[in-house]
């Protein structure tokens, strides 16, 4: 199993920038996607960014040209940098890996964003 934490949100106003990060430990190896989803309230949790083993990246529709994916693989970290925030933004932020041998996906405990003026 793959064990994730993320930090970085927090409440800003319309226009202004966060970076969240996402710390991986345990069975790294296993990993082929780590990614961002997000869910808000009474809606269903959807993909913000992944980024793939072989560095293939994808992006929600309504992020891209705003939102970033990276990774630091010297620190089994990865982060989304999200620049020109709207309130649309304002979600529960979990990091989360595709497990490869075990087939599924494993999740962070997530990280609060909110977007309002």
């Amino acid at each position: 199993q793959v064990q994730l934490v993320e930090s970085g949100g927090g409440l800003v106003q319309p226009g202004e920038s966060l970076r969240l990060s996402c710390a991986a430990s345990g069975r790294l190896f296993s990993i082929y996607s780590r990614g961002w989803y997000r869910q808000a309230p009474g809606k269903q949790r959807e993909l913000v960014a992944q980024l793939t083993i072989d560095d293939i990246t994808t992006y929600a529709d309504s992020v891209k040209g705003r939102f970033t994916i990276t990774r630091d693989n010297a620190k089994n970290m990865w982060y989304l940098q999200m620049n020109g925030l709207k309130p649309e933004d304002t979600a529960l932020y979990y990091c989360a890996v595709y497990n490869r041998d075990l087939g599924v996906f494993e999740w962070g405990q997530g990280t609060q964003v909110t977007v309002s003026s």
